[in-house]
């Protein structure tokens, strides 16, 4: 099929058209001179861009949330708990999911425990994940399932779990999830993606987010189309079979949420020196160098991207400590041609921006993390105190220095929200490690193909270059929606040039 969108601003530049050929863009020039087409779209003056990328989304929690216990707005424990109850009266069966909840500013300074989850859900499983997502509440019904989750790192008798207990609880809590559940969940969330202008999700699964069936399942929904493209991440390492998983279901990368360490708030990330708040510890790194070693090397020498889930520094540094030992060994052309990605890297010093922009790796980065746990009374400083707190997402650094940026939402940890992510990126809560706005939206838009190692030579809008595009309805200039911080409506996105809603 042939498109026409006539009559559009592309850019800042008013009074354009693009014509789709076979899902690509064929031409782009004057309206007044554009070819024929089978279906025109008449856009009236509207803003056309690039259809919006989220680097890093997990989309059945993600689907979940929007379906279920929403504990984001929660500002106290008995709020919190009613909400509980609210959700638990209206579902009266199967497990309660929920995610969001942050202790941080709660006047009663703590979080949720088994014993308040017990008092209002009795003898059905629950799993309430905190906002970070790297810990969660349980109910006792949910620690019966799993009576090994007593023996793991993270365990607490209160419920509250991290580390490999977190993990453990998290994969029996989804595991409850039934087929249909999981499908509704995933539907809801591409819905939710073309809704605003989203065109691609990068789904970071792993044995610890989800399972091999579940993103088998999502990948085989979006290939039913029409709707986002999914490009699937699986997060285990090489010596675990991870690039089995791979090469089997035809994925983007073996990475991702390969958690090489946690989160600020659940003080697992793991730090170079302890927390502010709990001096009695830095966090914790996951995995023995050795292993990520082996990791990237099966990955080099299959030419498989690898990927990383590193948020302290201790974490980044050894990361790329294990990369830099491939270079040494292979060379670092073959690592560069993989484009090995950081996923959120939030703390990185000159030096490690240095090694990422030398071994051409990609920092995949959430800006809504500075927007919600950032600046001088925010969370980042309850941790890390003011210098390093101030020193987190450090974006222009990367961006100035050479390391091509993706930006994505870590959805259900923060939600989907591109324009808004955009925005934050740019409004850093420390002026200085704000990103440019045109190099923030790139990095909304051309950043996530480029991540993927699917980019278009010219750019995403360019001849040849899929049509993946997204009509906004404003007549405003990108560079006058950038400037006003606007949020417009997607109007319509097409995908490969399939229009996924009729325009309004």
């Amino acid at each position: 099929m042939t498109l026409l969108v006539r009559d559009v601003t592309v850019g800042d530049r008013p009074g354009r058209a693009v014509h789709v050929a076979d899902g690509r863009i064929g031409w782009i020039g004057a309206a007044a001179d554009a070819p024929p087409a089978a279906r025109v779209v008449e856009g009236g003056g509207a803003l056309l861009t690039p259809a919006f990328v989220d680097a890093h989304v997990h989309a059945t929690a993600t689907g979940l949330a929007l379906a279920g216990l929403d504990l984001h707005s929660s500002v106290s424990l008995r709020d919190a708990v009613e909400s509980v109850v609210a959700h638990a009266t209206a579902t009266p069966t199967g497990i309660v999911l929920g995610t969001g909840w942050d202790e941080t500013g709660w006047p009663e300074g703590r979080g949720l425990t088994r014993h308040d989850l017990d008092a209002v859900v009795g003898d059905r499983p629950a799993y309430l994940a905190r906002v970070d997502v790297h810990s969660a509440a349980v109910s006792t019904a949910l620690l019966d399932r799993v009576p090994a989750i007593a023996g793991l790192p993270g365990y607490d008798p209160d419920g509250q779990l991290r580390l490999d207990a977190h993990h453990a609880a998290r994969q029996a809590a989804y595991g409850a999830v039934d087929a249909g559940q999981r499908r509704a969940a995933q539907q809801a969330t591409l819905a939710a993606a073309t809704a605003l202008g989203i065109g691609t999700v990068h789904e970071m699964a792993g044995p610890e987010v989800s399972s091999a069936e579940d993103l088998a399942g999502l990948l085989s929904l979006a290939a039913e189309g029409p709707g986002p493209r999914v490009l699937g991440y699986w997060g285990e390492l090489a010596e675990r079979g991870g690039l089995d998983v791979v090469r089997r279901l035809g994925l983007a990368g073996a990475g991702g949420d390969l958690f090489c360490d946690g989160a600020f708030g659940s003080h697992t990330a793991a730090l170079s020196a302890p927390y502010a708040d709990r001096p009695d510890t830095a966090g914790a790194l996951r995995f023995e160098t050795a292993s990520l070693v082996e990791h990237v090397r099966a990955c080099t020498l299959a030419g498989v991207q690898a990927g990383f889930h590193c948020i302290g520094d201790a974490a980044v540094d050894q990361v790329l400590s294990a990369v830099g030992t491939v270079v040494g060994e292979l060379g670092a052309a073959a690592v560069r041609a993989c484009r090995h990605r950081l996923e959120h890297v939030e703390m990185a010093g000159p030096d490690a921006v240095a090694r990422m922009r030398d071994w051409a790796m990609v920092a995949s980065v959430q800006p809504a993390f500075d927007a919600a746990w950032g600046g001088e009374a925010g969370m980042y400083v309850d941790r890390l105190g003011r210098e390093r707190a101030l020193a987190t997402n450090p974006f222009a650094d990367l961006s100035d220095g050479g390391v091509a940026l993706a930006l994505g939402s870590d959805a259900p940890v923060t939600a989907m929200d591109p324009w808004g992510g955009v925005h934050a990126a740019v409004d850093h809560h420390t002026p200085s490690s704000g990103l440019r706005p045109f190099d923030a939206f790139d990095a909304a838009t051309h950043g996530g193909w480029h991540a993927a190692r699917a980019e278009h030579a010219a750019g995403p809008l360019a001849v040849g270059a899929p049509a993946d595009l997204a009509l906004w309805a404003t007549t405003d200039t990108l560079s006058a929606v950038l400037a006003a911080r606007g949020r417009p409506t997607c109007r319509l996105l097409l995908v490969a040039g399939e229009p996924l809603e009729d325009p309004t």
